[in-house]
């Protein structure tokens, strides 16, 4: 009896572990396209800013038009990361920020497809609403 207690103590600890380290997300949208398309599952791993490199694709909270938004509708954006804090600003952002270096707290994340929004429509995204980095595809969509 004792050594199913402490297995089940232990199954639940990794389960409790893995949840807060890893999820699996859907891409919705076209903007990552060619490299996840519409439909694509991917692992991400939980990290905050500190955690971020240039060039890593990363599933963040959407900035909000006018303010916060309640948490069911918050909208998760899956895009590549541009310019950290202290990076200049690139010239694609320009238009719509009215800085050329990255502030602290601030992040210029960019969708693969320029066609999709993000800091070129958007402007900065926040660094303190990073869910994770992109480990890879766990399943691909249907391609018909």
């Amino acid at each position: 009896m004792v050594v199913a207690v402490v297995v089940a103590v232990a199954c639940g600890a990794a389960l409790w572990w893995l949840r807060r380290t890893w999820v699996a997300v859907s891409v919705d949208g076209d903007s990552m396209e060619p490299t996840y398309r519409h439909g694509d599952r991917v692992l991400v791993r939980r990290c905050g800013p500190a955690g971020l490199a240039l060039g890593a694709i990363v599933v963040v909270e959407q900035p909000a038009a006018g303010g916060d938004v309640p948490a069911h509708l918050v909208r998760l954006n899956i895009k590549r990361l541009a310019a950290l804090p202290g990076d200049p600003v690139p010239a694609s952002v320009r238009p719509v920020v009215d800085v050329e270096v990255v502030p602290a707290g601030a992040l210029v994340v960019l969708g693969d497809n320029p066609r999709g929004c993000d800091s070129r429509s958007l402007g900065f995204y926040r660094s303190d609403r990073v869910m994770g980095v992109v480990v890879r595809r766990v399943s691909a969509a249907s391609r018909g």
